[in-house]
Parts: C-alpha cells; structure tokens; sequence
C-alpha cells in the first residue's frame, strides 16, 4: 500500500503569530521583511491562498510599509505570492511544474558543487557539516520540523560554501522558492528525517574521502527525493496545489528526464 502523509500542515497563522525580524549585518530592512515572509511562507505559517496586507504586516513587524512593499515585489519574482490589482496580495499555490523545473536546476548545479567540494574544502569544513548533521539527528528525535528544516538548509549552504560556490548557492535559492515548500511539507511523512539524514551523511563520506563520482551521485540521488514526495503531497493536499497540468508521478513512473536509469534503488533528496 502506498503510504500517504497523515498529518495536514497546521492552517495559517494569525499575522500576529509572524516572527519578530532577526537582524543580519548588511541587510536592508526590506530584505529582512522578504526573508521572514519567505520562511512563513516555506514552513506553512501562511499557507496557500492566504491573503497578505501589506498595512497589516507593517504593523505586525514594527516597519514601514515601504519595505512590506518591496518584500511583496520580491516575493512575487520568486514565485511566492501574487498581486492583484484591486483584490490585494495573495500567497500562491504550489505549482508542481515550477517544483520540478527548479529540481532539476537544483541538481545540475549541487552536483557540481558536491564534485567539486570532493577535491578539497576549507580546512575544519567537514566537521563543521559533520555538527549540522548531528543538529539533524538531534532535531529529528524530538520530532522538530522547523529546526530539522533550518539544519537542512544549513548543510547545503555551508557546503556551498566551503567549496568555495556561495554565488552558486545565491542562484539555487532563487529558483528553488516553490521547490522548499514541497520539501518542508514532505516531513516527516512522505519524507522520513532518517532518509534525509542519511542521505547527507553518504554525500559528506564520499566528499571526505575525496571521491568526486560517488559524491555527486549521492548528492544526485538525495536532490530526488523531491520527485517520491511530489506525487504523493499532490495526492494529499490537493487544495494546496495548482492545477498547472504538471507531471505529477512518481519515480518509475516515467516524467522527469534527469532521473535516470543510474540506479534502482532506495535513497534519495532534495
């Protein structure tokens, strides 16, 4: 029997409920308004169809509007929230195709990242990784979505990092607005943390062992487990989906060209 996730992400919460600003050197207020609304976004704070007041947020964040108005403008680019004229800001739905495009992006750049982190990284960059995995495993045990998801993040962005590509990661995450959301909606049902977690530790053992091959492969498989996840989540929340007549199927069931006949098998992710 196909497992199918039981658990309905919580309804959105009051605006009241959005999390105060944090700070971070270099960034205009405006960009911390769009990285707040961006992870209440991804982490279903604010869930699909909720309607955005761009007053009401200025309040809610002790800011301008000014900045509440250019986070909706960035938030738009990005794919996460529509404007419409007369009727207001709108969070969007989920559309699977704009998944799937940003997957498959996603994986063409992370391969070269973990092929080229296999040849050497900054010195004490393994065990830093080593420590975000650790966070996921401790995150995972007390059943934590929120700080599994931010560790996640944490492990891509510091490897990015380490090998020398945050140019390359400042491109990933532009395009991958729609594609987090999936991935956070996915855990842990569609999605077990244990899989994920394993999945990172093979690609920091292939990296570690400067095995370029079997590091990007591992990252290969790990950036597809989104293509197990979408179908079902799909299946599950159709109200949280758009009707873009993207091909929602599952692996071996034929659709995205980048998943290859590489290998039949058991792991893979984001």
């Amino acid at each position: 029997m196909e497992h199918r996730p039981t658990q309905r992400p919580n309804r959105a919460e009051p605006l009241g409920a959005l999390p105060r600003l944090a700070p971070a050197r270099r960034e205009s207020i405006a960009d911390q308004v769009f990285r707040t609304l961006r992870s209440s976004i991804v982490m279903m704070r604010l869930t699909p169809g909720t309607a955005l007041s761009e007053q009401d947020i200025a309040g809610r964040l002790d800011v301008s509007r000014q900045p509440v108005r250019e986070a909706f403008i960035k938030l738009s680019e990005v794919g996460l929230v529509r404007v419409v004229p007369q009727r207001g800001t709108f969070v969007v739905k989920i559309s699977a195709q704009a998944v799937t495009d940003a997957r498959f992006v996603r994986e063409a750049v992370e391969c070269a990242i973990a092929r080229r982190a296999a040849q050497g990284l900054e010195p004490g960059a393994v065990d830093a990784l080593q420590r975000v995995i650790a966070e996921q495993r401790a995150a995972a045990k007390a059943a934590d979505t929120e700080s599994f998801f931010v560790a996640d993040e944490a492990f891509h962005l510091g490897l990015a990092g380490a090998s020398g590509c945050t140019y390359a990661w400042k491109v990933i995450e532009e395009a991958k607005a729609q594609m987090d959301r999936v991935r956070f909606l996915s855990i842990p049902d569609a999605t077990p943390m244990a899989r994920l977690i394993a999945q990172h530790q093979d690609i920091l053992d292939a990296i570690a062992a400067r095995r370029g091959a079997a590091a990007e492969q591992a990252m290969r498989e790990h950036l597809q487990e989104i293509l197990r996840s979408l179908p079902r989540l799909a299946r599950a929340f159709p109200d949280m989906f758009e009707a873009d007549g993207a091909p929602v199927r599952a692996r071996g069931e034929g659709g995205d060209p980048a998943r290859s006949a590489r290998r039949p098998g058991r792991r893979a992710t984001r």
